[in-house]
């Protein structure tokens, strides 16, 4: 229930993995104005929806409508899928889950110090679920430090981890002991030579870079930090996930993610 557009590609990811497994199902993107999301999740759970994904601006105002909500979902409080579970529709948060499991691809959280720049809803999402994985330490670099400062709250009190915010100004410098480094900002959404203002030669090669941004997916922060060496993610690996893991709470059943993922590159691909 998303305030979205046609031709989103989250639509074009889901379809296919519907297709690909034979499945008789739709994934329809509708515009629902704030005033009617009451009716509009009623509406759902009377015509027997499995599920739903929520974007912005419903992700908060969502829950009361809801009959509970799964632990990160709560702990963050926001929520982007809904999943029906013995009649009832709870809400998950699948932006850090999938993002955590673009990273179980390159390497495990559990022990690792990490920076995160940004203190919006993705970034929170990750934080947490890094947090829930096992992390040892969370850096959270924000331009806001009321912002900053609020995730780091409910890092500590919430998740139990250690966190604090730094500063973000221009020619920030990554802290030497940091094993993972994600921007996790609208940062290059859209433009391949926006940079987020870092100190470069901070970034080592043994560092994991993700990136969040999946259009273009090779961002100036991806190929900067894979020309140091580093190992990269990209956006794309956090958006299939969270399209797998979405499946895989309405369907029960695993998709394809390499099908999946060509139909996103696909939809994506006019704007690269």
């Amino acid at each position: 229930m998303s305030q979205g557009a046609a031709g989103n590609p989250t639509v074009a990811m889901i379809e296919a993995a519907f297709v690909h497994h034979g499945l008789h199902w739709l994934y329809v993107n509708m515009e629902v104005a704030p005033a009617d999301l009451g009716d509009a999740v009623r509406g759902a759970r009377a015509m027997g929806y499995r599920g739903f994904n929520c974007s912005m601006p419903h992700k908060i105002s969502v829950i009361e409508h809801l009959d509970g909500l799964g632990e990160s979902a709560a702990i963050m409080g926001a929520v982007n899928c809904v999943v029906r579970r013995e009649n009832k529709f709870i809400g998950e948060n699948t932006d850090g889950k999938g993002f955590l499991r673009s990273l179980a691809s390159v390497t495990d959280p559990q022990g690792k110090s990490v920076v995160v720049f940004g203190a919006g809803g993705a970034a929170r999402a990750i934080a947490v679920e890094l947090g829930l994985a096992g992390a040892n330490r969370i850096l959270i670099v924000n331009r806001s430090e009321s912002r900053g400062l609020n995730l780091v709250s409910v890092l500590r009190e919430k998740v139990k981890i250690q966190s604090e915010w730094l500063p973000w100004r221009e020619g920030f410098a990554v802290p030497d002991d940091a094993d993972i480094v994600v921007n996790a900002t609208s940062i290059g959404l859209y433009d391949a030579q926006a940079s987020l203002g870092i100190n470069l030669s901070t970034l080592r090669s043994s560092m994991i870079v993700a990136d969040v941004i999946g259009n273009p997916p090779r961002t100036h922060l991806i190929r900067e930090a894979e020309a140091r060496g580093c190992t990269v993610l990209d956006g794309l690996g956090m958006l299939v996930n969270q399209g797998v893991i979405g499946v895989w709470f309405w369907t029960g059943m695993e998709p394809d993610a390499s099908v999946m993922r060509s139909a996103l590159i696909k939809s994506l691909e006019p704007t690269y």
